[in-house]
């Protein structure tokens, strides 16, 4: 048996666990066992009744969810019109073959549609991953070759950022990698014209009106154990083979109940991310609906068609509560510097970020641009493994989260005060993962046995005189970039494969609107030619990260060097690649010498 935590956990999760919906009552709270223990062992439940049909009976006339397109155009559904949708696409589901366990991918951006598509996965037990919209062909279909779907859910194109994305026709090319599809249901989004295949169904006609005398009890949701997969969401690619984590349905639910008790103040809340982050999907959609509340989503990017479309959301809608990440707040303070003054926003009365560190001026920024003195800005904490967040200071008069023992500790286990070290917890988290598939999946078990009876993050952090934890990076070769984490080493390995690269080397450094951005430096192979443009090659190598990885991984800074000498140990080496490969949004590559290099490290020259 793989190693678990030792403590229990504290008394808390007894009064969430009466709050989960639970359709079989449970045993006991928590057993001991592997990774973070057995929780609620004997408990069933239904993910789509915990968050929406137990509400509609009270809550059926409530909004559930407010929606707001990047053009412009807005829905919202009360709990009652979300339960008839959920039930009628369960029963499509169920009607094309999908059961308990089988694989769907959601192809999708930020739409009521996904809302629906995900609960009624949950209805019937099928576990579903969310696929970035934004994701070219080449990694699309990488993706889906891993995942063995039966049901792949897409938009004929998606807003972003003033255009279209072509979204059916790359999942249309990417396919050709993933046999196992059987059935595409398709979004009608934009109303772009797409190419029509067998197995191909609109979405709209599968969630229709019933018609008479069609059966009605297909609709049911199944009674699944606590521990049952809902979702998995990839981690950072690792050696070249991607990680997913598998979150259980009743524990990633109790999480997410006790992050959303904690942070909520009963109006609603606005998760300001991506659909793809797990943090959108935990805490933006099942923590909101299953206590209740009203949750308002957004399509788009937060400068279409000007700056002020927070502000405008917020007093739309009367937000209390905005969770997000603090390169969205970066990106925002970039933008207020071209804007009018705006007012405080009378309704906001807490800002959570989470997904990297929050610096103390950028905090007080946000106190004052979005509420003035009055205004609560919390910083969470958390981690995909642990089905999101764990952690939030600064709130007060509030429910207080469950301690999950946090500490820092040295290489051996041992406590640490005065000094950096790695965070662990002795305390089991609920939501913590019960699964992860990979052929890498060694590398986040080691959460465990790194230092047995404890779960180990991998996170660096130092604590503060005033006994507040300060986080400092990362123990392996991986960064969090605007709340996603990205392998260094599998960038380090795309630029390294590219024809017009010898070697390769890749770090991050500090940036004033992403927080972290990837930067790195290359020596050029001959392939390069004898006098290469290196405008163009940085602008290529960029963009080959992107294509393979994705956007977030594409490296901010690129130095080209002369050559890449053995003075310098691995970590000085990269300290001194962040202060030459200052990010430059243009891609300008930078030609520096090995002696500069050096030089910036501190190293004698010569």
């Amino acid at each position: 048996m793989r190693e678990g935590l030792d403590a229990p956990p504290p008394e808390d999760w007894a009064t969430l666990a009466d709050e989960l919906g639970l359709l079989t009552p449970y045993r006991e709270v928590w057993s001991p066992g592997a990774r973070s223990g057995a929780w609620f062992p004997g408990g069933r439940l239904n993910l789509s009744v915990s968050c929406v049909e137990r509400h509609v009976p009270a809550r059926g006339g409530q909004v559930a969810l407010h929606w707001e397109g990047e053009p412009g155009d807005r829905r919202s559904l009360t709990f009652a019109e979300l339960h008839e949708q959920v039930v009628a696409l369960s029963r499509s589901l169920r009607a094309m073959g999908v059961g308990v366990g089988d694989r769907v991918g959601l192809h999708l951006g930020w739409l009521p549609e996904t809302v629906v598509a995900m609960l009624a996965c949950a209805r019937i037990g099928a576990v579903h991953t969310v696929l970035p919209a934004p994701l070219p062909v080449e990694p699309l279909a990488d993706r889906l070759a891993q995942l063995d779907l039966k049901v792949l859910f897409t938009q004929d194109g998606a807003w972003r950022h003033g255009t279209v994305l072509p979204l059916k026709a790359r999942a249309d090319e990417a396919m050709h990698a993933a046999p196992s599809i059987q059935h595409t249901i398709v979004v009608r989004r934009t109303g772009m014209d797409v190419s029509w295949f067998e197995g191909d169904r609109w979405l709209h006609d599968l969630v229709a009106t019933t018609r008479p005398g069609q059966a009605l009890e297909d609709g049911h949701a199944v009674s699944l154990p606590v521990d049952h997969p809902v979702a998995t969401v990839p981690l950072a690619t690792r050696g070249g083979q991607p990680v997913s984590i598998v979150h259980g349905t009743g524990t990633m639910l109790a999480g997410a109940m006790a992050v959303h008790r904690h942070l909520s103040t009963g109006g609603p809340f606005w998760c300001a991310g991506d659909i793809a982050w797990a943090v959108t999907q935990f805490h933006g959609i099942y923590g909101p609906l299953a206590w209740g509340n009203t949750t308002v989503m957004y399509e788009g990017t937060l400068d279409v068609p000007h700056h002020q479309r927070a502000w405008e959301i917020i007093r739309r809608y009367g937000v209390e509560v905005l969770l997000t990440s603090p390169s969205v707040i970066r990106t925002v303070r970039g933008w207020a510097r071209e804007m009018p003054e705006v007012s405080a926003l009378p309704t906001l009365r807490r800002v959570a970020t989470a997904g990297e560190p929050v610096e103390p001026e950028l905090a007080e920024w946000l106190a004052h641009a979005f509420g003035g003195r009055d205004l609560e800005v919390a910083d969470a904490w958390g981690q995909l493994e642990l089905g999101g967040i764990v952690r939030v200071t600064g709130l007060g008069g509030t429910s207080p989260l469950p301690d999950v023992g946090l500490d820092v500790v040295d290489p051996e286990g041992r406590p640490v005060v005065d000094e950096p070290g790695e965070v662990v917890l002795r305390r089991p988290w609920a939501g913590t993962m019960v699964g992860v598939e990979g052929e890498q999946a060694e590398v986040p078990e080691a959460h465990w046995t790194r230092h047995p009876g404890v779960y180990a993050t991998g996170d660096l952090a130092q604590w503060r005189p005033d006994g507040e934890l300060e986080f400092l990076g990362r123990t392996d070769d991986v960064v969090s970039i605007s709340g996603q984490l990205v392998s260094l080493r599998e960038v380090r390995a795309v630029l390294t494969d590219h024809p017009y690269v010898d070697r390769a080397d890749v770090t991050w450094r500090k940036d004033p609107e992403l927080g972290r951005a990837i930067v790195g430096a290359v020596t050029l192979a001959d392939a390069a030619g004898p006098d290469p443009d290196l405008d163009a090659v940085a602008v290529e190598l960029m963009e080959t990260v992107r294509e393979v990885l994705g956007g977030l991984a594409r490296p901010r800074g690129l130095l080209v060097v002369d050559r890449f000498g053995e003075e310098l140990g691995r970590t000085a080496r990269a300290q001194a690649i962040a202060v030459l490969a200052t990010p430059d949004r243009r891609g300008a590559p930078r030609s520096v010498t090995w002696e500069q290099v050096l030089a910036a490290a501190g190293h004698p020259v010569g």
